[in-house]
């Protein structure tokens, strides 16, 4: 199986309704980790486990709410005004 069958198998057998509560799950197990970081508690490997539940998390959610496209869009455009943020911030305008 390849990455987005995984991803939909996964929909299919745990249902929507569980996959959009381990989504919120994963945010915020996340958050804690990056909270204990903050604090002085170091534990970088966590937060990668962490950021990569996430990931494959999205990739569900852009499945689930069938807007890949519009969230590619989205990015593209936060992208670009970050950009033009950052070149605002030095003076490369």
């Amino acid at each position: 199986m390849n990455k987005e069958e995984i991803y939909q198998k996964a929909i299919e057998v745990f249902g929507i309704p569980m996959q959009l509560i381990m989504a919120i799950e994963e945010m915020s197990e996340l958050t804690k980790e990056i909270i204990k970081d903050l604090r002085g508690k170091r534990n970088f490997a966590h937060i990668s486990e962490e950021i990569a539940d996430i990931e494959i998390m999205l990739e569900q959610l852009k499945i689930i709410y069938k807007n890949a496209d519009d969230v590619n869009i989205y990015k593209h455009d936060k992208l670009y005004r970050l950009m033009n943020t950052l070149e605002k911030e030095r003076g490369d305008n």
